[in-house]
């Protein structure tokens, strides 16, 4: 199937500090595309794949699960530290976890971690029926496209496949027990108004985690998708500003010397 439009993957070969971005669950690289243009602009390497099954049609995500998605985001982080000094990981939504759980297996190869509204679990009579309604019924209804920004638009499935849904409940469920081997610095910014994924993921996050160097920023502007929202602006200059903070290359211009 070929990828919607606006849903290609992102790739900038820049200087020594890379960034991994990864998207959320039934969305694409198109909702994290402008911050990785932002990242670009400013000199970093920067890769945002498209996760398996996404960017097509909701059934082609129903054939693949957690370990399709994690796959393809553990290869890109290989390679992005094979030609970087450094390299940071930034993650939205089911892109958070993706991120959290290459931070638990990946240790000081990554320098720190920047979530976006991140899931940590299935919440609801949904996780439970999960097992057992993904046999009955293909699909339910999407939750793409959790903007306040009126005007801007998430490319996303307008269906959620459950065979793919009970998939990431399992995930999350794995990715909550590495937390405690998250050792990174760690930025997370997370929306109190997010009608797909509630403010109890992030709590959950930040008190099992055992990074010291934590800061968490609220998105008062914003719903779920953040990163197309009120608040994209202050996350891509936070987000930037950590990295600076943590690869101190980044931001000098060429040629300076560290007294200049």
């Amino acid at each position: 199937m070929p990828v919607l439009p606006g849903a290609e993957p992102f790739r900038h070969d820049g200087g020594e500090v890379g960034v991994l971005l990864c998207h959320g669950f039934t969305g694409s690289p198109q909702s994290l595309r402008p911050w990785a243009e932002y990242l670009a602009e400013r000199g970093l390497t920067v890769a945002l794949p498209l996760l398996p099954g996404h960017g097509t049609r909701w059934e082609d995500m129903q054939v693949t699960g957690w370990q399709d998605w994690y796959a393809e985001v553990d290869r890109e982080l290989r390679a992005l530290s094979e030609r970087c000094r450094q390299v940071f990981v930034f993650g939205l939504s089911m892109g958070g976890a993706l991120s959290l759980r290459l931070a638990a297996k990946h240790g000081d190869a990554i320098s720190g971690l920047v979530l976006v509204n991140p899931g940590n679990k299935v919440h609801g009579l949904a996780a439970y029926a999960l097992p057992v309604v993904r046999h009955l019924l293909p699909s339910t209804k999407g939750v793409a496209n959790d903007i306040a920004r009126e005007g801007s638009t998430e490319i996303g499935y307008d269906r959620v496949p459950l065979h793919a849904a009970h998939s990431l409940r399992n995930f999350f469920r794995l990715v909550d027990a590495d937390l405690p081997q998250v050792t990174q610095p760690l930025l997370l910014l997370h929306s109190p108004q997010d009608h797909v994924v509630p403010p109890a993921d992030s709590a959950r996050i930040l008190s099992r985690v055992s990074s010291t160097d934590v800061e968490e920023i609220l998105l008062e502007q914003s719903y779920h998708v953040a990163t197309l929202d009120h608040d994209a602006e202050r996350i891509f200059d936070e987000s930037h500003s950590f990295i600076g903070r943590l690869a101190p290359s980044v931001g000098k211009k060429k040629g300076s010397t560290s007294g200049g």
